[in-house]
């Protein structure tokens, strides 16, 4: 990679940061580790509420992520802070109610970078990412599929993001 590729910035973000952003940050770092991205490309994730601040992801979370080679228990909960449309390129909500709120939070100049993280896998059946918190495993396991499928399409958007930024 050439070295004036500026990095890029990716903030996942869901309600509480224990189930779905933190998934989806762990699964992230893991394909852009394995991508050799990590100069190029960084994840992050908050939750729009301040629930559990400081807290690991949910154990039925770290099960179903390490089910797939992937460890997000490291991961520690934060809230979503008006700094963070300044420091991430892109940030990308779970569900409608994410991205209200991140619309409403983000000045002026900076909400053409929120979304939502299914828009990248407009083929997977849903437009959102249900809360699988007060479900079982199989919830779980249906929130991690649709998690995958939204990181495939965002690497491979981002992959055409480098590569334009390296010519």
């Amino acid at each position: 990679m050439p070295r004036d590729i500026v990095m890029k910035r990716i903030l996942f973000v869901c309600t509480g940061n224990i189930c779905r952003s933190p998934t989806a940050e762990g699964l992230f770092r893991h394909r852009i580790r394995e991508a050799g991205l990590l100069e190029s490309l960084e994840g992050d994730s908050a939750g729009t509420e301040g629930y559990h601040v400081g807290d690991p992801p949910d154990p039925r979370a770290i099960a179903e992520a390490a089910r797939h080679g992937v460890a997000i228990e490291d991961l520690r909960a934060r809230r979503l802070e008006s700094a963070d449309f300044e420091r991430f390129d892109l940030l990308l909500g779970m569900d409608r109610g994410h991205l209200a709120i991140m619309r409403r939070l983000a000045p002026a100049g900076s909400r053409d970078r929120v979304g939502l993280l299914l828009e990248h896998a407009p083929d997977c059946g849903y437009r959102e990412v249900p809360d699988p918190y007060y479900g079982g495993e199989a919830q779980y396991r249906l929130s991690y599929r649709l998690i995958d499928a939204g990181i495939d399409g965002l690497m491979r958007y981002l992959a055409g993001t480098v590569a334009r930024a390296s010519s």
